[in-house]
């Protein structure tokens, strides 16, 4: 069995190092998952609920010791990485509630009975990326045991502390341990071997769409169930008619949250040309007021990026010849650091088209409605985005006519636990949170019974 090297990337100093798991691993890994899941599926839906309740409890109980982690493994800041912690908490409360509302249907049939059953797919696998370890791994395995699956999780490689100690805990809450098992390694060994295996009946995957389009394909060779959420390039849209001053106030959080590493992230700030200097007047010191630093600081709002490799990708976007309009500060020295930075580039720029995934903005002026529309549509992604303007028709309107997902009005909102989030086009395939969630990892089966004469 090989080993990965974890570096923090605020300090750039070794964290610790961390079995990969072999393809033999994968395998033992989902016989016992297989065996788990037959019986948790069988116990009753209060002792289901109960378990997941109780798996909360222990999240909850260690959510410092889960933030501390992140800090250190992703860089998040320690304000940021807190929240995300509690999120699991609350998305396992959430879904606790699952088992025993998880209700079939009773349909009118001419001779009998006929009964739906929501019945559980198996065994689940869930492929997480290196952006959001925590939440993004929970979206996945908290409506899947809900509804009576089994759960492997494969987190990123570089990332992958918290979801290690997520495991821990589950099995300390009292869940079986082979029913949620978390299988750190590489994606061309555990992450090919989910795809592949056929009593893996669903994959869960967070990431690039290029890898997912693969996912996709992998799983087609056996009719396996997918769930994608994959790239975007999101646009903020401000209308004339707007506040000015908040828009711009918020843009930058809009965009540089979690270093810009969010496929989220409102990396093309559209503004109507009549107020488009204006803006950028107030942007200048809202961008520049972005606190960078220590992630550990209660006062960060910015950490550095979470690898060398990915700094490096970033930074080829801004060559020494970009339209930077204006940057913020970051620290100099050791880790992977990069400042929010505001481009004016042309509309055919790969700026304005390609994923970033880092803390750089593409600014553009538009002239209309009409145009801010199509502005905002060419684009493969469809996944988040913003609308600005204080004409409810108008954000109606544009609501209706933007390919995204997930829309926010006035405000950067992207997902809600309670609410569904996915995207259009390129940006992925299927829905994930909301309260329908657990019914996609179920089959429907239906079940007529005869009714003789009496």
């Amino acid at each position: 069995m090989t080993a990965s090297e974890l570096i923090n990337p605020a300090t750039e100093e070794l964290l610790r190092t961390v079995e990969q798991t072999s393809l033999a691993g994968v395998d033992d890994a989902v016989a016992r998952a297989k065996a788990a899941q037959r019986d948790w599926a069988r116990l009753a839906p209060g002792d289901r609920a109960a378990a997941l309740r109780s798996f909360a409890a222990a999240i909850d109980a260690h959510v410092d010791e889960l933030a501390a982690l992140e800090v250190a493994n992703s860089g998040h800041p320690i304000g940021n990485a807190t929240w995300e912690a509690g999120h699991v908490r609350d998305v396992l409360q959430f879904y606790s509630a699952t088992p025993e509302r998880l209700s079939g249907k009773q349909i009118p049939v001419a001779g009998g009975l006929d009964i739906t059953f929501n019945e559980p797919l198996g065994v689940i696998g869930v492929i997480t990326p290196w952006n959001f370890p925590m939440p993004i791994a929970v979206w996945g395995f908290a409506p899947a045991l809900a509804a009576g699956n089994a759960v492997l999780v494969k987190p990123a490689e570089w990332t992958p502390l918290t979801t290690i100690r997520i495991g821990e805990l589950a099995v300390e809450a009292g869940l079986p341990p082979d029913l949620f098992q978390v299988l750190p390694g590489k994606g061309s060994v555990v992450g090919e071997r989910f795809v592949t295996h056929p009593d893996v009946r669903k994959i869960v995957f967070t990431g690039s769409t290029e890898v997912g389009t693969r996912v996709m394909a992998g799983a087609a060779a056996q009719v396996k169930r997918v769930t994608l959420e994959l790239g975007g390039k999101s646009a903020n849209i401000v209308f004339d008619d707007c506040d000015l001053d908040k828009a711009a106030a918020t843009a930058p959080y809009g965009v540089f949250d979690n270093a810009g590493q969010d496929c989220c992230a409102r990396s093309r700030i559209l503004v109507q040309r009549n107020v488009y200097d204006r803006f950028m007047e107030l942007l200048e010191p809202a961008v520049k007021g972005i606190a960078v630093g220590d992630p550990a600081a209660k006062g960060t709002e910015m950490g550095p990026l979470v690898s060398k490799s990915h700094w490096e990708s970033v930074a080829s976007y801004v060559p020494d010849d970009a339209p930077v309009a204006f940057r913020g500060d970051a620290p100099s020295g050791p880790g992977y650091w990069f400042p929010p930075t505001v481009l004016i580039p042309e509309r055919s720029d790969r700026t304005v088209r390609e994923e970033i995934f880092g803390p750089v903005v593409a600014v553009l002026p538009f002239e209309d409605e009409a145009d801010a529309i199509e502005l905002a549509n060419d684009t493969p992604y469809g996944l988040s985005g913003s609308i600005w303007t204080d004409n409810l028709s108008r954000a109606i309107r544009v609501s209706r006519a933007v390919e995204s997902g997930n829309l926010s009005v006035n405000s950067h909102s992207s997902v809600r636990y309670n609410t569904p989030f996915g995207g259009f086009k390129q940006s992925g395939l299927g829905r994930e949170l909301g309260p329908d969630a657990p019914l996609s990892f179920t089959e429907t089966k239906n079940v007529f019974y005869a009714i003789g004469d009496a």
